[in-house]
């Protein structure tokens, strides 16, 4: 009955080009009878969790299996092999990095850790991942295309879902200190405790590095820019009787770096400038089952708020910027079954929610400032199963917005379908998705610019189409999906103040992704990403590279009967274009090309006693010189080394 989409782990989907193909497919000829890949439910796809053969939208599960054996620390690194994103960080670890979703702008993905809407309202409503590190993440999710019929704003290019771990039965408590390149030094420690009626985890990582000049150092900047980072997370759960359980989360990040200063035509050059960033996340929620498992009920609220204060040389805080969100929300699920017709199961879910978004910011020119918004949204979603081979879902959602801008209806439809017959998987989304205008663009005031009230949101309607098989007795898994978006309204500024473009953007690519497991201990993922993005002038789209693509192979074996591990992973960015602005001489604005690179990194580790491991890996062996954002330099090789005990359970 279709063993690979009755049992399949959905690929933490990779990178395919033409020779990596290759490879993998040699590979899965020479493959044994006992290799499965398992399955997975995934959080994201849906207002419920699912299994992934259910799911017609474009998802990436990374566990944290996968985090650990790459050795990843930086959560931004490992998104790079994710098919349709494009990562653009402004320097060495710690400075302001983005991501793009199939060519949507970087404000146009939606972050969430742990349920908590985690874009900051003070910054055009996006996530900076430049301090998020692996801290305690049992995985992560991507969902792909317009799904604001789910989330609501800022989902036009896609979610990004980190979900932290819950702890193991028992008591568990690990430690983990390496150090290497550039002077970088990196602890963690964790704690949990986990049984039927309550659980509790915590994780405290800190990482300090010198790192290197932010400015490129190719262009005759010398000084290092240093980088730390505190991270803090919390997690609880209670279950005071069998059909209710209440959580709560919350997470803080205390962050310093050091910058390098913008000079007129030059660019970025080395300075002394600096910024101090707070980042506190929250959330408490309860869940209650009735009617035999049949209705599902849950109430939440969370809060984000996120600080960052930029400094000059001598020390004095010349710009302070703080964004908070708090979110109460209701949501219904009720399940129920026909096998009386098409042996469908059903689900039915109702959702209502009350966003609340604040804006301080404090400077020379405009004094201190605040400014909120609040908004409505209703939404509903409907999922059915026919004959445990097709697979539909509709959504709904109705924003009621401040007064400022109009009310939107968003929607999203899947369909995923399973043909037994060849191992085949069909499936397909479509959707409406909206940006709301920022704060900034709203009531923002600086010495050249003023906000402008009567903007209106962003739009987007996005489509896919693809198409999952299985080759070899369920060994080997390629997909293939064509992606298309049109993206209205942009908001930009013109003169001293910000208006809606009157036109749309154009983005549209294909997703090839492939994995496989020839033997029981030795895996390869690939992925490539191609995408076309334009203006409504026919313009490319800057930081939006055409060809994307990656390769990871990991192989699992012993010595001296004790497990060890090797990953080597390869990571392909394309050329692409970068706009070159200068706030001295608007004139001398202007489109760049930024060369294409090619990352490889190899990590390895030996669990040399029961529980005690020690690991280390290099990053970017082929010494890359390259830039990710025009003026702005990237780490040439480096190698780190550590040692990881971990204690219980008990």
């Amino acid at each position: 009955m279709f063993d690979y989409l009755k049992k399949k782990k959905p690929i933490p989907v990779r990178l395919a080009s033409g020779s990596f193909l290759a490879i993998i497919i040699a590979m899965s000829v020479l493959a044994d009878d006992t290799t499965q890949l398992m399955p997975e439910i995934v959080v994201s796809a849906s207002r419920t969790p699912l299994p992934s053969m259910e799911i017609g939208s474009a998802v990436t599960v990374i566990t944290a299996d996968e985090l650990e054996k790459r050795q990843v620390r930086i959560v931004s690194d490992v998104l790079r092999d994710v098919p349709g994103i494009a990562v653009n960080r402004t320097g060495p670890v710690g400075s302001q990095t983005q991501i793009r979703i199939r060519g949507a702008e970087a404000n146009q993905t939606l972050v969430l850790i742990d349920g908590i809407e985690v874009n900051n309202p003070a910054s055009g409503s996006e996530f900076n991942f430049a301090n998020i590190l692996n801290a305690g993440i049992a995985r992560i999710e991507v969902l792909r295309g317009p799904q604001s019929a789910i989330y609501g704003s800022d989902a036009i290019g896609g979610v990004v879902n980190i979900i932290t771990k819950d702890p193991e039965p028992g008591f568990t408590l690990s430690t983990r200190g390496e150090f290497g390149s550039f002077s970088t030094k990196d602890g963690q420690v964790d704690m949990g405790y986990g049984s039927d009626k309550f659980t509790i985890s915590g994780t405290v990582e800190r990482y300090i590095t010198h790192g290197i000049s932010v400015a490129d150092e190719k262009n005759g900047n010398t000084e290092k820019d240093g980088y730390d980072n505190t991270t803090g997370r919390l997690k609880i759960s209670v279950k005071p009787i069998e059909n209710l359980e209440i959580k709560a989360v919350g997470m803080i990040v205390d962050s310093d770096l050091d910058s390098d200063a913008s000079a007129a035509v030059v660019n970025t050059i080395d300075g002394e400038d600096s910024s101090q960033s707070l980042q506190r996340y929250g959330l408490t929620s309860a869940k209650l089952t009735l009617a035999d498992g049949a209705w599902d009920q849950q109430v939440k609220m969370s809060y984000m708020d996120d600080k960052t204060n930029y400094l000059n040389g001598a020390g004095a805080t010349t710009y302070t910027s703080e964004g908070k969100r708090i979110t109460y929300g209701y949501q219904s699920d009720y399940y129920f079954s026909t096998p009386g017709f098409a042996n469908a199961d059903h689900t039915a879910t109702f959702a209502v929610e009350r966003d609340e978004e604040e804006q301080y910011t404090n400077s020379g020119f405009s004094g201190p400032n605040t400014v909120n918004i609040v908004n409505y949204g209703y939404s509903t979603e409907y999922r059915v199963s026919l004959w445990e081979n097709l697979f539909l879902s509709g959504a709904l959602r109705y924003d009621d917005n401040d007064d400022l801008f109009d009310n939107q209806i968003t929607y999203r439809g899947t369909a995923a379908y399973l043909f037994d017959e060849t191992a085949t998987r069909f499936h397909s989304s479509f959707g409406r998705a909206v940006k709301n205008p920022t704060l900034f663009e709203l009531f923002g005031s600086t010495p050249g610019f003023t906000g402008n009230p009567n903007l209106k949101p962003e739009e987007g309607f996005g489509w896919d189409a693809g198409v999952e098989q299985a080759f070899l007795e369920d060994k080997l898994i390629l997909d293939v999906t064509y992606f298309n978006n049109r993206i209205e309204n942009l908001i930009q500024g013109s003169g001293n103040t910000a208006v809606n473009l009157a036109s749309t953007s154009r983005i549209q690519g294909m997703e090839f992704t492939a994995s496989t497991e020839p033997f029981e201990n030795i895996r390869f993922d690939a992925s490539y990403t191609y995408t076309n993005g334009k203006d409504a002038i026919g313009t490319a789209l800057v930081r939006r590279p055409k060809h994307i693509a990656s390769l990871i192979g990991n192989y699992s074996f012993d010595v001296m009967e004790r497990p060890a591990n090797l990953n080597l992973s390869l990571q392909y960015n394309g050329k692409q274009s970068d706009i070159v602005y200068d706030s001295y001489f608007p004139v001398a604005t202007r489109t760049v090309d930024l060369d294409s690179y090619t990352l490889v990194n190899l990590a390895a580790s030996y669990e040399f006693a029961e529980g005690a491991e020690v690991y280390m890996r290099g990053e970017n062996l082929l010494n890359e010189d390259y830039q990710e954002v025009y003026g702005y330099g990237s780490p040439g090789i480096s190698f780190f080394a550590g040692l990881h005990i971990k204690f219980g359970p008990f």
